[in-house]
This record gives C-alpha cells, structure tokens and sequence, in this order.
C-alpha cells in the first residue's frame, strides 16, 4: 500500500475576505459621518455655539430697541419730555444759550 504525498493546503476564501473589508470600510465611513459629517457631532456643537451667540445678540438688539422706543415716547406728541429735548438740540444742531460757556 501506498500513501499519497500530497496534501492540501487551504486557501481563505476571497468572499470572505471581501465581505470583511467591506464592512469595515462601511464602519469606517460611518463612524465618520457621525463624527463630522454634516448633521455630526461637531456640527452639532457648532450649530449650539452658534445658537447661543445668536440669542445674545438678539438680547441685545432688545434691550436697544427699547431704549429707543422709550426715546421715541419721551419726544412724542402726546408726551414731551423737554430735558430730553433740549439735550437733543444741544447735540444734535450745537445749540448754546448766549450766557452758557462751552469747554471743549
């Protein structure tokens, strides 16, 4: 009797090895997107940023708008404030009373 010498040697399997490296490329794309992709972590974290800074600007624009619409009431028709007044006159058109002296 006689044995044979030949053995075989077992290859992996090409499928095999695709389907993994596809699915970590897919992993890998994924997790970028999450990370900083356009709705990612760090967009996310930007658009929060962002927000806020919005919202303080908007505060602030309020508390100006206010003030000018107090001004606005304070020189209306139906209520005139005339220390106000004269002080917008002096500003605005340089006016000076003749026994006045103005330091600049």
């Amino acid at each position: 009797m006689r044995q044979s010498m030949t053995t075989t040697v077992a290859r992996p399997r090409m499928g095999g090895m695709f389907y993994f490296a596809a699915a970590i490329t897919l992993g890998l794309y994924f997790t970028f997107a999450a990370v900083q992709g356009e709705y990612g972590v760090f967009r996310q974290v930007q658009i929060t940023d962002e927000a806020k800074g919005l919202t303080l600007e908007r505060d602030q624009l309020a508390a100006q708008l206010a003030g000018l619409q107090n001004l606005t009431h304070r020189l209306s028709d139906g209520f005139l404030d005339v220390d106000l007044l004269d002080e917008q006159v002096r500003d605005v058109l340089g006016y000076v009373r003749a026994d006045e002296i103005v330091i600049r």
